[in-house]
């Protein structure tokens, strides 16, 4: 038996309708499959079938591991004991991977973020996340919920907001909604800017996103290009496009201190 452990975020899903139905958001061109977190293995009884020695695990919880082991023989060596966001995902493939899971709500941005460092590789992630946090990631410009995530993951990815999950399917019920998003790589492969001043301009806009980007991001605003009306604006109302324009904007023209 597995217990959840609070301390691990674990609200293990026990509704096989609700797995088979995540599942199946994966695309029919998938190579290889890793699930993060596979807890009781509700996902995993579906996958390992599907994909077989092209199916991993990361797991880093000892119960789990151990069930998992004892569930799931076929895993053998695939069956990674670790955190996934020290994972080097390209040990285990370095094209065309999916990312899968009931992410632990209090790391679900984290993993996204460890998903966005391996962007060349994984082609597609479909994961059970806080609706709250699905919404944001799927939010468009000009909307409230629309944050550093959603610029980010958005540059890379075509983001669909699937559907939502009631509490009551889980052990033990979380306190708020789920929902489940699916993440496609777009044809994108790098960003037409310096792709690291681009995070840290979106980092700094909405770190202070209730200042004009004139405010938030006067450290790196050279005095010739002070004036530029886009500085009027607030992060918020950049879409993914907006933001590379600005990014090539300030690295045209670097602040001199």
């Amino acid at each position: 038996m597995v217990r959840p452990k609070k301390h691990l975020g674990q609200h293990f899903l026990i509704d096989q309708n609700i797995a088979n139905k995540i599942v199946d958001q994966l695309s029919s061109d998938v190579k290889t499959v890793v699930e993060v977190g596979a807890g009781t293995g509700v996902l995993t009884k579906i996958l390992l079938p599907r994909y077989t020695d092209q199916f991993w695990v990361v797991e880093i919880d000892r119960e789990s591991i151990a069930y998992l082991k004892q569930h799931f023989p076929l895993l053998e060596s695939r069956l990674i004991d670790g955190d996934f966001l020290k994972t080097d995902l390209n040990i285990i493939s370095d094209s065309n991977l999916a990312v899968i899971g009931n992410f632990p709500y209090n790391i679900g941005s984290q993993i996204l973020f460890h998903v966005l460092e391996y962007k060349n590789t994984v082609t597609e992630v479909v994961c059970m996340i806080q609706k709250e946090v699905a919404e944001r990631i799927a939010s468009p410009s000009g909307n409230k919920t629309y944050g550093i995530l959603s610029v980010l993951l958005q540059a890379y990815y075509n983001i669909e907001y699937c559907f939502t999950v009631n509490e009551n399917v889980f052990n033990p019920p979380p306190k708020v909604k789920s929902a489940v998003i699916h993440l496609r790589r777009n044809e994108v492969f790098s960003l037409d800017c310096d792709e690291i001043l681009f995070k840290k301009i979106v980092k700094a806009g909405f770190n202070q996103r209730r200042k004009t980007l004139r405010n938030a991001l006067r450290e790196m605003i050279s005095p010739e290009i002070m004036d530029n009306l886009v500085f009027n604006k607030r992060a918020e109302q950049l879409n993914v496009p907006d933001f590379i324009a600005l990014t090539q904007l300030i690295g045209n023209h670097k602040k001199t201190i």
